[in-house]
């Protein structure tokens, strides 16, 4: 048997005493993860540092360094999340609905834990951490398989949560890692691991993504790249929108919920794009433009012209579908609030999107319009996080519409069953 079988037949035996453990015990075993993982921090970072040595080495890109990287701010993050996730309310046994039939038969249905819940995800070792602590605190054990980049991390990381498992009186067994392969043998093995594994979230590249979606055989909740667009509104206050553009772009480049697109409305294009460009460029982004955006910067009669242009570069039809995850961006004119979404609607990937506007009527038919996980009115697309939504943490944010949408927390990994009591009922 597979090492990947091997281990998602170890979870399911313990998902079975899991989803029976009290919600005290399963609290406990957070509390005490996140205290060991505080403890462990010099031993974790050490082995970091392990990674971040072959990291540099095979030329990753800094901006998955940085994913990758941890210190002990961090690592105090990563424990800071389990102490939350241990606070929130209990998922499972919450009484979804409920009535009683005209026989006396009493139904409700209430939210049970999925079972074992696989992780298919790259260099993010925080990954390791939230995916065991929302799926702890969801009743579920879980198989997780990170990225050969970040190994001595997630092993490190894994061998605290394991121990506060057994510390608390749950089994370590509903923490598995499978560690990887260059042929990627065991990832295929976790994708066709039908019977052991309930559910399977990849967390990455479009590239991991997609070839989870397209291999698995077992149900797969996708969650997506980010293509996310910051559209300028005629109604705009111009300082409020060079803001929010600047932090959906530059604050941290890496991340799926950067901004990756700049639509500008034609009514106030001549006005505002020249000082966005400028703030752009001056954070080093390369700002691949249309047509129309070219022609407006080359009609300037500012000094600065010549130095604007050069930052300039012709888009392609491909850019204005594309995930950079670099300090690059695509820019287009449009006409509209209309013309807006339609565009975003074709070429975004269903994940975060904002509008900046006074015009509530703008704002509103956006809200509504826009195809997406989050749509946003006057603030940045950094905000979409499991995190910062108040869900401790996240395992995912999920584009697609089934059975989860957005920053995916400890409730989103649980599903119901109907509970029917009766006195001899027949039918």
């Amino acid at each position: 048997m597979s090492e990947a079988r091997e281990k998602a037949g170890l979870a399911k035996g313990a998902a079975r005493e899991l989803a029976g453990a009290s919600r005290a015990a399963r609290e406990r075993a957070l509390v005490c993860a996140a205290r060991r993982i505080r403890e462990d921090a010099d031993v974790i970072i050490a082995a970091n540092a392990r990674d971040l040595v072959r990291a540099r080495e095979a030329g990753m890109s800094l901006p998955l360094q940085d994913r990758l990287m941890l210190d002990a701010g961090r690592i105090s993050s990563i424990a800071d999340s389990l102490d939350d996730i241990a606070r929130q309310p209990d998922p499972l046994g919450r009484v979804v609905s409920g009535s009683t039939l005209e026989n006396g038969l009493r139904i409700e249905q209430v939210s049970v834990p999925l079972g074992v819940v696989a992780m298919i995800y790259e260099a993010r070792p925080n990954v390791t951490a939230d995916a065991f602590g929302l799926c702890l605190r969801s009743g579920n054990a879980c198989v997780l398989k990170g990225g050969s980049a970040a190994r001595e991390s997630c092993l490190a990381l894994v061998d605290s949560c394991r121990a506060a498992l057994v510390e608390a009186g749950l089994p370590a067994d509903a923490l598995q890692y499978v560690d990887d392969d260059a042929q990627h043998t065991q990832t295929a093995e976790l994708l066709g691991a039908t019977g052991l594994v309930d559910v399977l979230i990849p967390r990455g590249g479009a590239a991991l993504i997609r070839a989870c979606v397209e291999g698995a055989k077992v149900p797969v909740i996708e969650t997506g790249t980010g293509n996310c667009h910051v559209y300028v509104h005629e109604a705009a206050d111009f300082s409020k929108a060079r803001a929010i553009l600047m932090n959906a772009k530059t604050q941290r480049i890496g991340v799926c919920n950067a901004a990756e697109s700049l639509l500008v409305d034609r009514a106030i294009a001549r006005e505002f794009l020249p000082d966005a460009l400028r703030d752009l460029l001056g954070a080093d982004v390369v700002a691949h433009v249309d047509a129309e955006t070219r022609s407006l910067i080359e009609s300037l009669e500012d000094a600065d012209r010549d130095a604007l242009l050069q930052g300039l570069v012709d888009a392609t039809e491909e850019d204005w579908g594309r995930e950079y995850l670099a300090l690059e961006i695509s820019v287009r004119v449009v006409s509209g609030v209309e013309e807006a979404i339609e565009h975003i609607n074709r070429y975004g990937t269903g994940h975060s999107e904002a509008i900046v506007s006074d015009s509530y009527e703008a704002c509103e038919r956006f809200l509504s319009g826009v195809d997406a996980a989050v749509v946003y009115a006057n603030a940045s697309t950094r905000f979409t996080d499991g995190g910062v939504f108040g869900l401790g943490a996240e395992i995912g944010i999920s584009t697609q519409k089934l059975h989860a949408r957005g920053p995916m927390g400890a409730s989103a990994l649980t599903t119901t069953k109907y509970l029917a009591r009766g006195e001899g009922q027949v039918r």
